[in-house]
C-alpha cells in the first residue's frame, strides 16, 4: 500500500438544483413539490469535498464553464480546502448541473447536463503528471468520458497509486478502464448493469459481488436502506447493514 498522502479526484463538477416532492413524476405529470435548493455537486466535486471533510488532503481536477455556476463550484471547493489548481474555466461550454428530485421515502431520481465535464481527456491527465506523483489514490466516476477516465487511471497506476471507480451513472466500461481499477464501488443498478446479473438485496449483492471480485482487486456494492456488500479477490464476501 502507498503511504502517499493524497486523494485525487479527476471527474464531474455539477451545480444541483434539489427537490423535494411527494413522489418522483410519473411521464406527463405535474407534481407539486415543497422545497428546492440549490448545492455544489457532481459526483466527482463530493468526493473530493467527502475526502476534505475526513480531514485527506484531496485535490480536484476538472473543468467548470465561464459561468455563474462554475464561479460557485470554484468557491465551494475553496471553502472545503480542496486543491483545485487542475479545474480549468472553460469559455467555450457551461458548467455541469443537474436537477435531483427526492420523494417522500428518501429515494431520488435526476437528470444531468454535463457541459464542460465532457472536455476532460488527455491534456488534462498530461497536466496533472506531477499531482499524481503524489497520489496515494485516484478517485473516478462515469460522468466524463470513458476514455478519460482510462487513460488517467493508467497513468495513476504507473505513478504508484490505487484507482477507486465508483461506476455511475452505470454504462459499458471500457476494458481499458478496467485493468486499471484498484477498487469498485456500485449500487445495486450499477452493479447489475457490470455483471450481466439482477440485484435485488443482499444475497443477490453478495453473489454479485463475489463474482465481481475476480474481474477487480475489491468490489463495494451499495444497497441503500439494506447497507452494503464486500467481496475481495482474497476475501469472502460479507454484509454491513445501513447506519
Amino acid at each position: 500500500m502507498t503511504d502517499k498522502p493524497l486523494v485525487t479526484v479527476f471527474g464531474s463538477l455539477h451545480y444541483d438544483i434539489m427537490v423535494d416532492s411527494p413522489d418522483r413524476p410519473r411521464k406527463g405529470e405535474t407534481l407539486a413539490g415543497s422545497a428546492w435548493f440549490p448545492k455544489c455537486g457532481g459526483k466527482g466535486g463530493n468526493q473530493a469535498v467527502a475526502a476534505a471533510k475526513a480531514g485527506v488532503p484531496a485535490a480536484m481536477i476538472g473543468a467548470v464553464g465561464d459561468d455563474d455556476f462554475g464561479r460557485a463550484l470554484i468557491a465551494n471547493l475553496d471553502r472545503r480546502g480542496v486543491d483545485r489548481g487542475h479545474v480549468r474555466v472553460l469559455g467555450s461550454a457551461g458548467s455541469g448541473m443537474s436537477v435531483a428530485i427526492f420523494d417522500a421515502d428518501g429515494d431520488y431520481g435526476a437528470v444531468i447536463v454535463s457541459g464542460s465535464n465532457l472536455s476532460l481527456g488527455e491534456a488534462d491527465v498530461a497536466a496533472a503528471s506531477e499531482l499524481l506523483a503524489r497520489t496515494g489514490v485516484l478517485v473516478l466516476q462515469n460522468e466524463v468520458p470513458d476514455a478519460a477516465n482510462a487513460r488517467i487511471a493508467a497513468a495513476a497506476r504507473a505513478a504508484g497509486a490505487r484507482v477507486l471507480l465508483n461506476a455511475a451513472p452505470a454504462r459499458a466500461l471500457s476494458a481499458e478502464l478496467q485493468a486499471n481499477v484498484d477498487i469498485l464501488v456500485v449500487n445495486a443498478v450499477e452493479a447489475a448493469d457490470v455483471s450481466g446479473r439482477e440485484v435485488t438485496g443482499p444475497s443477490d449483492a453478495l453473489g454479485v459481488a463475489a463474482e465481481l471480485a475476480q474481474r477487480f482487486l475489491h468490489v463495494v456494492v451499495t444497497l441503500g436502506g439494506d447497507g452494503l456488500v464486500y467481496a475481495g479477490a482474497d476475501e469472502a464476501p460479507y454484509a454491513l447493514p445501513a447506519v
